[in-house]
This record gives structure tokens, sequence and C-alpha cells, in this order.
């Protein structure tokens, strides 16, 4: 395990194990679910935030892969709670590789267990913040090829990047090194349409979040655009997670519905 991979901590939650919990994952420990009962008292839905994405991930996964893509690289992939990538494209592409990446121990040991025997898919330490780290990666460049191709994946994730760290940057030096043909997939927490109330208990949910391993930061519909420039936004563009290519709405009246947004890009 790397010197700089977030270690097990059983004194603060962390983002993966949340987010796991809330999907009634079982990779989660007595500080996290403390932590989700208070910060579910102050954001009800948030439970409902992390299936929505969920079931963006994987449509968007099986929306890839009906338009050919066979390979997939999930960054800040998190516990990988099923159903994960793999398992999506398990009855319709089985022939595709998949790397999950991620920068928290327990995580990486998780998907070392659960990928442990498959030729086709990988976990691998990786911080979104340091691509050259992530590029160079050995067993990244034995099961991606990157002359072909590529669905790059990172959902739920650029709202813990802060500001300082550049984010547009990051994506930017890792869409470089993809072949044209290759896709972002990103969904954003985000507060521009939501209710009042909604509003509040979001922006009170992410003061709470500022005391676990990740802080977040919430962006506007405008700055999450920005991450897809230079981009074809697949249709429908950018709209919510809970919206994107869904064939079982969501109640429109769903307090988490207007608060992540989701899109899908292709590098011309």
């Amino acid at each position: 395990m790397p010197d700089d991979a977030r270690p097990i901590s059983m004194q603060k939650a962390s983002a993966a194990r949340l987010y796991d919990h809330y999907l009634g994952g079982s990779h989660n420990y007595p500080v996290d679910r403390l932590f989700a009962a208070q910060v579910t008292a102050l954001c009800p839905f948030m439970p409902d935030l992390a299936l929505h994405n969920r079931q963006f991930l994987r449509r968007a996964v099986a929306q890839l892969a009906a338009a050919g893509i066979r390979q997939f690289i999930d960054i800040g992939s998190g516990i990988p709670t099923s159903p994960n990538v793999h398992e999506v494209l398990r009855d319709t592409a089985p022939e595709s590789r998949v790397v999950y990446v991620d920068n928290d121990e327990e995580a990486i040991a998780a998907g070392h267990r659960t990928l442990r025997g498959n030729p086709r898919a990988a976990m691998i330490y990786g911080d979104l913040r340091s691509p050259d780290s992530i590029l160079a990666n050995k067993d990244l460049g034995n099961t991606i090829d990157f002359t072909q191709p590529v669905a790059l994946l990172i959902v739920a994730v650029l709202h813990f990047i802060d500001p300082a760290d550049e984010p547009q940057s990051l994506l930017t030096r890792y869409l470089d090194v993809l072949a044209p043909g290759s896709y972002l997939a990103a969904s954003h927490i985000s507060v521009d349409e939501a209710s009042d109330l909604a509003r509040g208990q979001l922006r009170a949910a992410q003061q709470a979040y500022g005391s676990t391993s990740n802080p977040a930061t919430l962006r506007t519909k405008a700055e999450f655009a920005a991450f897809f420039a230079g981009l074809e936004l697949v249709e429908p563009g950018i709209t919510f997670a809970a919206d994107w290519r869904v064939t079982d709405p969501v109640a429109a009246d769903d307090p988490a519905r207007p608060c992540f947004y989701a899109a899908v890009g292709r590098k011309p």
C-alpha cells in the first residue's frame, strides 16, 4: 500500500464508507453509521442522493458499452458496492476491461478482495489530484490500451476536489491522453435548482462533511458544465443525475432530484 494512501480510520468518517452505507453496503464502521445518522438528520435525502448517483453510473456505463466502449477507468471509485462497473458490463460486454482507482485503503483492500481472480478488472491506488502518478501506474497500463477509446468515470468525486486544486486542469490532464472517441462521465452535487428547504439541508450536510476525511464543495451548473469544455455532450446534455436517460422517472418533487448534476461528454 503506498505511504500516502488514506489510512483506514475508525475515528473519522470517510466518504467512501459513507457512500457504501447509504447504498446499503457493509464496508463501514460505527463511526460512519453514527455520522450518517447525524447528517441524515440534517439532510434527510442524503441516501437518495447516493442512490440517484449510483443509478446514473449504471445507466452511463450501460450506454457507453452500447456505444462500443470496452475500456473503463473509474477514478474515485470508492468501496465496490454492488453492482459496480464490471458487474454492469458482465452480461452485455463481458470482454470489457475496468480499472478502479481510489486513495482510501479501505476501498483498495475491498476492491482487491472483490476482483481477485478477475483478469479483466483491477483496483489500483491513486488520487484524482495526482494524474501523473495514476497514468504511470503499471497495472493501469497493462489493462488499458490508450490508443483505443476509453470511458473515464469521475462520478460523485469532483465535489471533493477543492478549487485550489484546480479540478479543471486535472481533468484536462486525463483527457489529453485519451484517444478520440473517448468519453467522460461525471456527476456533482449542487443546490442551484433545489428548493429553499433542500438547499438549506444540503448546505448543513456540506458543513458537517467538513469534519470528515473528505470536505465537500458545492458548484453551480455553469461550473459543472466547464468540466466538459471541448467535449461533445451526449444527449440529454447536462441534467439531473436522476433524469439522465432514465426509463422510470423519479417523482418531480423528490428533494434529492435537483441536487445532483450529471453528464456524459465525448472527445472529438
